[in-house]
């Protein structure tokens, strides 16, 4: 989906913010349309306000100006520091010239305000959204979806492949897509997905046939069998191999691929003693989704599916 707000760091590098931040000129044009650009904080002050430098002019954005907070709530001490040479989004407020330096007024909470009232009137459920992962933890990955506006994809929701961990699937600073399932319009919390984007099992299963040996990921490891990943969305099943562990780097041989009881049965060729590192992602869907059915047509036994 088209979009005119990015998450944090997809502006820095481009020829138009290099105008904005090299000069004054190009500060006072932000200024005038009050378009959101970017620059890294040099430093957090004692009193956690973040100082930036554009050439010889420097400016100052007060704590409270450094992350939009429902009413209420206060700027987080973390959010500030946290912040100190990374790219950061702001809207230039004002630029008063006199005697001495100008003083320039930017503010990351106005950048993002900003984007959530556009998010409001322009987004809507099963809109694909750009974003940029944060953090990991267990139960989730932390994505910025615009202007460091930051929402969760719950591990359940990343792949139809089960991960133990989301750093399994990505890695933080990587970019990739989010579907929306809702948002709040009072707090302004994202309620995302992403499993939906990679495509369907018949989809997935496509790129393979019997007879094939191809590479996998074992994902788990259970007395009747190991489950070995093909890709973020298909996953077969082995017989059970007593050295097999977790995350494992696996050659396996496709015996069959059967679409009416959505199974993939393999065996397994060789065992490698490197951990996988996370598997690249393909995207079937760039824009909007209002239905997705993971489930072959003729499976009955259990429908996946998601209508947003």
């Amino acid at each position: 989906m088209k979009t005119d707000y990015y998450p944090e760091g997809i502006l820095f590098e481009t020829e138009e913010n290099r105008a904005y931040i090299s000069q004054l000129s190009g500060l006072m044009e932000a200024c005038r349309t009050k378009t959101v650009i970017e620059q890294k904080p040099v430093m957090s002050t004692s009193a956690h306000e973040l100082v930036f430098s554009f050439g010889s002019i420097t400016a100052v954005m007060e704590k409270s100006e450094c992350e939009y907070a429902p009413p209420g709530q206060r700027v987080k001490d973390i959010a500030v520091i946290s912040r100190v040479n990374k790219p950061t989004c702001f809207i230039v407020t004002d630029i008063a010239l006199g005697g001495g330096e100008p003083k320039i007024r930017i503010s990351r909470r106005e950048a993002q305000r900003t984007f959530l009232e556009y998010a409001r009137k322009t987004f809507r459920a099963g809109d694909v959204l750009p974003a940029r992962v944060t953090h990991l933890e267990p139960f989730g990955a932390f994505v910025d979806v615009g202007c460091g506006v930051v929402s969760m994809i719950p591990t359940q929701s990343i792949s139809v492949s089960r991960i133990p961990h989301p750093g399994d699937r990505f890695e933080r600073g990587q970019s990739i897509l989010v579907a929306l399932k809702s948002l709040d319009t009072k707090s302004g919390r994202f309620f995302i997905t992403h499993k939906e984007l990679l495509g369907t099992w018949e989809q997935n299963a496509a790129g393979f046939s019997a007879g094939q040996t191809v590479m996998g990921i074992i994902r788990s490891v259970e007395g009747y069998g190991v489950f070995v990943e093909l890709r973020p969305n298909l996953v077969g099943l082995c017989e059970y191999h007593g050295d097999a562990s977790v995350n494992q780097l696996a050659a396996v041989y496709i015996k069959s691929i059967i679409p009416e009881k959505m199974k993939i049965k393999l065996s397994i060729v060789e065992l490698f003693e490197k951990k996988a590192a996370p598997a690249g992602l393909d995207y079937y869907v760039f824009d909007h989704i209002d239905y997705w059915r993971y489930t072959p047509e003729g499976y009955t036994k259990k429908i996946i599916e998601q209508r947003f």
